[in-house]
C-alpha cells in the first residue's frame, strides 16, 4: 500500500473545538480522505481568549484522544486555526537586488523577509507573511517570479500578526497536553482555502466569514489574495441586540435567534404573532413579536453586510465581482440571511461548504463551519513544515511520551 500524508488540523472556536484528521496520497494536493472529524465542547474560551487553562487544556486531550482512539492513528502535531478579534492584516513591502541572473527561492525567502522585517509590531507575533504580487524590475503584478531574468525583485505582501500573549497562551495550552504546534493560521487565510475554487480565486470572489465578535473580508483576483480586513462585529451583536429588545438573558436572546429568526417579515404580508419567552424558558416571562425580532436582527445584518460593502468599495470592487461573494462561518445557514446579503452586497451570494468526503466519521464537513479545518489540513500538506519555525517545548514533549507509555502499558 502506498504510504500518504496524515496530517491533523484542529480549529479552536468559542464553544466548540473541530478536529479533522486527514490523508493525502500526493504532496500538496488538496484531495484527502477522511480518517476522522470529531466536534467537542469547549467553554474555557470567550472571544478567543483562554479563560480557564486547565479545563481548555482537559476539553483539548479529550478531543485529541478520541480523534486518535476512532481513526487510529496518534497524533503527535498539529495545525491550530481559529479566530481572534487580535488579528490584523497590514500591507508592507520588500525590495532586494537578485543574487544571481535568475530569480531563485532564495530570493523569494529573502525578498519577503525584507517585508516581515519592514515593520514595527511591538507586543505582536507575525503568523503569515502572504506575497499579493511581485514587481520583477519595472514588470508589476507577478505571480511567480521563480526563473525570471532580473536585477531588483519587490513584493507587495499582506503581514498577518495577533497579540503575542494570546497566541502564546494557545501555544502553551497545546504544548502542555503533548502534542507539538506546526502552524497557525487565522481562519481568514485557510477558511477561503476550504471552499474556494482555483476558478473562483482566478476570477474574483469575496469570501466572508461571520463569527461571534468579527466578520472577517479577503478577495481573490487572478488566483492571489488581493484585499484582507477585519470587521469588529458578528453575531454575538445580533444576539446582544436580541437581549435588549427583548428585556432577557443573553442564552434566551441567542434561542430566539438559532429557533424563531426570520427577516424581512413586515405588517403588511405578515400577521404579527408573539413569541412567549416561556416557550425557550419556564422560569421567563414576556414576550416578543415575531415582526419586531426581524427587525432586530434584519437592521444588526443589515449593518454588517453594509461593512462588507464599504470594505469592497475600498478597492473598487463593491457590486463588481464575477465569482460573486461566498459566506462560511457559524450563522451562515439560513436562507433569509443569503438573500439578506444578496440585497446588501448586490452580488449573487451562496454558502461556501467543504466538498463532503468518505468517512468513517458519522459527522458531515459540509457544512460552513468546518471551512476553517479543512482550509488549514489543505495548506498542511501543501506546506509542510515550513511557514512557522518549530518552538520544542520539553514540558510537552516529556507528556507526550507519557501518554504513549499510558497506551501500551497495563
Amino acid at each position: 500500500m502506498a504510504s500518504e500524508n496524515i496530517i491533523t488540523s484542529i480549529d479552536i472556536g468559542t464553544s466548540k473545538i473541530r478536529t479533522l484528521i486527514g490523508g493525502f496520497a500526493e504532496e500538496k494536493s488538496r484531495d484527502f480522505h477522511i480518517l476522522w472529524v470529531w466536534v467537542s465542547n469547549s467553554y474555557a474560551i470567550r472571544k478567543w481568549n483562554i479563560l480557564d487553562m486547565e479545563e481548555f487544556k482537559s476539553n483539548l486531550d479529550n478531543s485529541l484522544e478520541e480523534a486518535e482512539k476512532m481513526s487510529g492513528e496518534q497524533v503527535t502535531g498539529v495545525n491550530i486555526s481559529f479566530n481572534s478579534s487580535s488579528f490584523d492584516v497590514i500591507t508592507s513591502k520588500g525590495i532586494i537586488a537578485i543574487s544571481g541572473d535568475e530569480v531563485s527561492q532564495e530570493d523569494i525567502d529573502r525578498v519577503l523577509d525584507m517585508a516581515r522585517n519592514g515593520v514595527d509590531l511591538p507586543n505582536r507575533e507575525i503568523l503569515k507573511v502572504v506575497p499579493e504580487y511581485f514587481i520583477v524590475d519595472l514588470e508589476e503584478g507577478v505571480k511567480n517570479p521563480i526563473g525570471m531574468s532580473a536585477r531588483k525583485l519587490e513584493v507587495i505582501a499582506n503581514i498577518f500578526s495577533m497579540n503575542k500573549n494570546i497566541l502564546g497562551n494557545m501555544k502553551k495550552a497545546v504544548a502542555d497536553v503533548g502534542i507539538e504546534i506546526y502552524d497557525v493560521y487565522p481562519n481568514l487565510l485557510v477558511a477561503p482555502e476550504g471552499v474556494l475554487t482555483k476558478r473562483q480565486k482566478e476570477l474574483g470572489v469575496v469570501c466572508i466569514d461571520v463569527w461571534a465578535s468579527t466578520t472577517w473580508v479577503t478577495v481573490f483576483e487572478e488566483g492571489s489574495l488581493i484585499f484582507s480586513s477585519v470587521i469588529p462585529i458578528g453575531w454575538d451583536s445580533v444576539t446582544n441586540d436580541i437581549a435588549l429588545g427583548a428585556r432577557t438573558a443573553i442564552d434566551i436572546a441567542e434561542k430566539l435567534k438559532i429557533n424563531y429568526a426570520e427577516v424581512g417579515l413586515n405588517s403588511e404580508n405578515t400577521k404579527e404573532q408573539e413569541i412567549e419567552l416561556s416557550r425557550i424558558s419556564p422560569n421567563e416571562e414576556g414576550s416578543i413579536s415575531n415582526i419586531y425580532l426581524s427587525q432586530i436582527i434584519s437592521a444588526r445584518y443589515e449593518e454588517i453586510f453594509y461593512f462588507v460593502s464599504q470594505e469592497l468599495k475600498k478597492i473598487g470592487r463593491d457590486g463588481m465581482l464575477p465569482e460573486w461573494a461566498v459566506l462560511v462561518g457559524g450563522a451562515v445557514k439560513q436562507q433569509w440571511l443569503i438573500d439578506l446579503a444578496k440585497k446588501t452586497l448586490r452580488l449573487p451570494v451562496f454558502i461556501g461548504l467543504p466538498v463532503e468526503k468518505e468517512a468513517m466519521s458519522e459527522t458531515s464537513i459540509s457544512d460552513p463551519v468546518f471551512a476553517g479545518v479543512v482550509g488549514s489540513l489543505i495548506l498542511g500538506n501543501r506546506y509542510g513544515h515550513r511557514w512557522m519555525p518549530l518552538n520544542i517545548n520539553f514540558t510537552g514533549m516529556f507528556q507526550s511520551l507519557i501518554k504513549v507509555f499510558r497506551k501500551i502499558l497495563p
